[in-house]
């Protein structure tokens, strides 16, 4: 699998050196202002066992009644404020049995994790047999930016080898659909990419309270296809995965 070349900094490193000063400068979004909310909604049963692992401040499963981890002191310390119920952890070890839970999300993860056969491996394992995996994941290492590097990303997917890797893992691809709130327009991106790097404090506090927020009202509504979605031009897929 094609791949950006890994270096010495490790998730956590990248967790506290972005993430933690933006989610310690930011809101939290409740689930349902995301456009994943009527996919996650009709997935809802009665006494479900759910687990969100990563969310920082935008979680895409209900704040109530579900398990979240996250390595961000911040994200965990502001979820638990709103009556979450938010550990500090990795991904790639989680703090649960087996089989623990019938709904799993992660949602923006595995591309940041330099093992990430070791985190699929961790979210199957919770999963109960028949569980649903709700996973997003950006696509085409040809597409690379100076985003995926500010943001600490380790790799992009091809579509076949991502579909490969899930099913080695015993994890088969219901639907699919298009996924992601980057902006399209290069300029932008490089635009974000500078302030980030040059007025970074600044930067963080527009994205948190101005820009993100903004951003969910002009999402588009997913497109759910079943099976596995032509993605030769697609930028970020989310996949609706069985346990099996």
């Amino acid at each position: 699998m094609a791949s950006r070349p890994p270096d010495d900094r490790s998730l956590l490193a990248v967790n506290q050196a972005f993430y933690d000063p933006l989610w310690a400068r930011s809101r939290l979004m409740r689930p349902e202002r995301f456009n994943t909310w009527p996919l996650v909604r009709s997935l809802l049963t009665p006494g479900q066992a759910r687990l969100e692992v990563a969310p920082g401040l935008c979680p895409r499963l209900p704040i109530e009644e579900t398990r979240f981890i996250d390595a961000s002191v911040p994200a965990v310390t502001t979820l638990r404020e709103h009556g979450a119920d938010a550990q500090i952890g990795m991904v790639a070890q989680l703090p649960f049995a087996d089989a623990s839970f019938g709904l799993v999300a992660a949602f923006d993860i595995v591309e940041h994790v330099d093992d990430d056969d070791a985190v699929f491996a961790e979210l199957a394992r919770v999963a109960a047999r028949g569980a649903t995996l709700l996973l997003s994941a950006p696509l085409h290492p040809s597409r690379w930016t100076s985003f995926d590097d500010l943001v600490g990303h380790r790799r992009r997917y091809e579509p076949d080898d991502l579909v490969s890797k899930l099913a080695r893992h015993g994890l088969s691809v219901r639907r699919t659909a298009v996924y992601g709130m980057q902006p399209q327009s290069s300029r932008l991106l490089d635009f974000a990419v500078w302030s980030l790097t040059h007025r970074r404090e600044r930067a963080i506090w527009w994205y948190g309270r101005v820009m993100l927020p903004i951003a969910t009202l002009f999402q588009k509504k997913l497109e759910l296809v079943e099976g596995v979605m032509d993605a030769s031009d697609v930028d970020e897929i989310l996949l609706e995965c069985t346990r099996i």
